[in-house]
């Protein structure tokens, strides 16, 4: 990225540091309650969706907080509150006092702190970073997002394997003492709404409604992130349960996919520049919601291994280049004033969606089998394409030829 300020840099460090950490130790939570607390898969049940639900409503107050305040010191704080909060688990062990409502209630916490901590940064990179430069930015965060998920799990389970997972979450609770580090070292001007921002839990959403680009983006990013998300469970059984596939063909089959994301993300801002902002996110919104249906052809041993690897690649490298052009254009479209409320209000109903239809899924799993549940939501994600934005119709007055195609813009906005 041409130009690109220290300030960035120390940002973008934070966000890779935390990143790395919470990849590192994905998984330990549910491996706590289970070989420590010893609970019954219902309450790893609830630990997994009920916990990141309540977060999302914890958080919905904290855009419209976030929003009156410079972002620096909010980002500082939620890197603060992860960090204590995650160091409790292992002081609590130690000392013979950790119980699963600790466990709850620490997974709430964080979970809304992340939610408050995205959307605070992702306004502060709207300030930071000027608008032709705002895709390439999200293609970096996004890159680094994706080669920490292929990268972080296998490394984590390694780790939780010679340390256990109480000290593998301590791993994790430094990560983000180093991230509050990083935004501390960022110089120069900060941002605040100055003006009355108007409380409520649903202010972010009053702004999204504002703008039918932007509302039909959110319906249809809350409804691919909640079908997709809601097999991920069903997967889990199906491939380690029915299917008998060995833990660590299970993580390589979702670890390697992974390398599709960075991929995706380093081609996003030349497939822009080449075919235009518009154009990228309408073809590979179509794709991205294609590919899932393949799951439904996933079968015991190599075969089925091959399909899930394929499938979740093309899906992935779809999203990779989606998701930094769709950002750009909702931090774009999003006031400059507001993006820290409507960047909560996103985050919110995406985990609220994830959550609900997990349990939904989990339902019609147990009515007919998980893998006809992740084929009908394979067929449901046919749909939400037709939520995506429209390109504009070529404006030309009665009588006149049409013009003649621009060239397409570079360094599209993004959010």
């Amino acid at each position: 990225m041409a130009g690109v300020t220290s300030e960035f840099r120390w940002l973008w460090s934070a966000y890779a540091i935390s990143t790395y950490g919470t990849w590192l130790a994905f998984g330990a939570f549910p491996l706590i309650a289970v070989q420590v607390l010893h609970v019954s898969a219902f309450e790893v049940s609830v630990l997994e969706a009920a916990g990141p639900a309540v977060a999302a409503v914890v958080a919905f107050p904290l855009g419209p907080w976030a929003e009156r305040r410079a972002k620096r010191p909010v980002m500082v704080a939620m890197d603060l509150v992860r960090f204590v909060a995650l160091v409790s688990l292992p002081v609590a062990h130690f000392t013979g006092l950790l119980s699963y409502g600790q466990l709850l209630g620490v997974a709430v916490v964080c979970g809304a702190a992340n939610i408050a901590f995205s959307a605070t940064s992702g306004a502060y990179l709207k300030h930071l970073v000027p608008s032709e430069q705002l895709l390439v930015a999200s293609g970096r965060f996004e890159a680094t997002s994706w080669s920490a998920t292929a990268v972080g799990p296998p490394l984590g389970g390694a780790l939780i394997g010679v340390l256990g997972p109480v000290v593998t979450v301590l791993v994790d609770a430094v990560s983000y003492l180093l991230s509050a580090f990083a935004v501390r070292r960022i110089r120069g001007s900060d941002v605040a709404t100055t003006g009355a921002v108007r409380p409520g839990l649903l202010a972010g959403w009053r702004v999204i409604r504002r703008d039918r680009v932007l509302v039909r983006l959110f319906l249809n990013s809350v409804l691919v992130g909640g079908l997709i998300m809601a097999t991920a469970p069903l997967m889990a059984v199906l491939l380690l349960g029915q299917y008998g596939f060995p833990a660590w063909q299970y993580g390589l089959a979702f670890g390697i996919p992974a390398l599709g994301g960075l991929v995706g993300a380093r081609l996003s801002s030349r497939l822009v520049q080449r075919f235009g902002q518009q154009r990228v996110m309408t073809v590979f919104g179509w794709l991205r919601s294609v590919f899932p249906l393949g799951l439904a052809f996933v079968q015991p041993g190599v075969p089925g291994l091959v399909t899930v690897i394929v499938v979740e690649g093309l899906l992935i490298t779809c999203m990779g280049v989606f998701n930094p052009v769709y950002a750009t254009e909702r931090l774009q479209r999003t006031p400059a004033g507001q993006a820290a409320q409507v960047l909560s209000t996103w985050s919110v109903g995406t985990k609220l969606a994830q959550a609900s239809l997990m349990v939904v899924w989990g339902v019609l799993a147990t009515i007919t089998s998980p893998l006809a549940a992740i084929t009908i939501s394979g067929v449901l994600l046919l749909g939400t394409p037709l939520l995506l934005p429209k390109p504009p119709k070529p404006q030309y007055r009665r009588g006149t030829p049409p013009k003649q195609p621009t060239a397409p813009r570079t360094g599209a906005a993004k959010a």
